[in-house]
């Protein structure tokens, strides 16, 4: 046997009584949220934005044009929670997505082709 083999078998063999122990009910369930689900309702959009532009371009810049074609075709501005939503919920609202595929593309046809497809009656819901 290996050196790092037999360690690793004596480190097993001394956590096999911890191991050993039923887990108790409270172990096994999720644990409970610490913060509530629209824990961003109070972020301000710039800051969204910056989030995502951190995290990816693409999705910066296909989650800004799609900001301004919900501002341009619905007339009111979309709050980051929306925004959120919209990325998060049920997969992703399609548009946004393939708005955000659009920007990783470079593809400007597309993303204006995306943009009149914009959702105004969903009062920030992804359906």
């Amino acid at each position: 046997m290996k050196p790092i083999l037999l360690v690793a078998g004596f480190a097993l063999m001394g956590a096999g009584s911890i191991l050993a122990q039923p887990l108790s009910p409270a172990a096994l369930s999720p644990a409970e949220p610490t913060q509530p689900a629209d824990y961003l309702e109070g972020i301000p959009m710039t800051d969204y934005l910056a989030l995502l532009r951190k995290i990816s371009p693409a999705a910066y810049e296909g989650a800004l044009a799609y900001v301004k074609a919900y501002e341009g075709r619905c007339g009111r501005y979309l709050q980051a929670v929306e925004l959120r939503r919209a990325m998060a919920e049920r997969g992703g609202d399609a548009v946004l997505m393939g708005m955000i595929r659009a920007s990783h593309l470079h593809d400007t046809n597309g993303l204006s082709q995306w943009a009149q497809q914009v959702n105004c009656s969903r009062q920030g819901s992804t359906q």
